[in-house]
């Protein structure tokens, strides 16, 4: 199973051919701690509310082995988007579920740097191609909060739908927020 791909957008100068998904690795802590800490403000308003441990390198490769762990029970599949410089996003199918629902839940996240160049639609595509042609998953569902309408641009520019609300869904930034569901059917 083949679940790295190369992202071509367009990029000039060094940057130029080198933007990958890849699988997350231990290796990654410190460039992932690094990554998160860069972006802890941007990523702020979209996520729990984080111990500063978390931005650490000793925090991140405590939350990798935990995701290693969850690939290797077959219940999540997480990425990291990179370039030559370094780790610019993750993306992560969490909760899959076997039998006869093939489902998964999508999360990601860009560098704020990286947002507005279609980045995450170019990943997220290919996710959606791994999710269905290497996994063998029959759907993706994913959640944003309602106020993310860049989040809800990149899934309706991946063929997802919007199926509905959930109050009260997801406490992040501290609060319990409502969030706007979405689904992509792959087959």
């Amino acid at each position: 199973m083949i679940l790295t791909r190369s992202l071509d957008r367009g990029l000039v100068g060094e940057e130029a051919g080198q933007l990958l998904l890849r699988p997350l690795e231990h290796s990654d802590a410190a460039a992932l701690a690094a990554a998160y800490r860069r972006n802890r403000e941007h990523l702020a308003p979209w996520e729990p509310t984080r111990a500063d441990e978390f931005f650490t390198t000793t925090g991140q490769s405590a939350v990798i082995q935990t995701k290693l762990n969850l690939y290797e029970q077959g219940t999540e599949v997480p990425w990291v988007l990179t370039t030559a410089k370094g780790i610019i996003g993750m993306f992560t199918l969490s909760g899959i579920v076997r039998g006869p629902f093939l489902n998964a839940n999508l999360g990601y996240w860009v560098d704020e740097a990286w947002t507005g160049k279609g980045i995450a639609s170019c990943a997220v595509a290919a996710v959606v191609s791994m999710a269905e042609n290497e996994l063998g998953l029959h759907r993706i569902q994913a959640a944003t909060l309602v106020h993310n309408a860049g989040s809800q641009a990149v899934l309706k520019r991946s063929g997802f739908d919007r199926i509905g609300m959930a109050p009260s869904y997801l406490q992040i930034a501290g609060e319990w927020q409502d969030h706007v569901l979405f689904q992509r059917i792959l087959f």
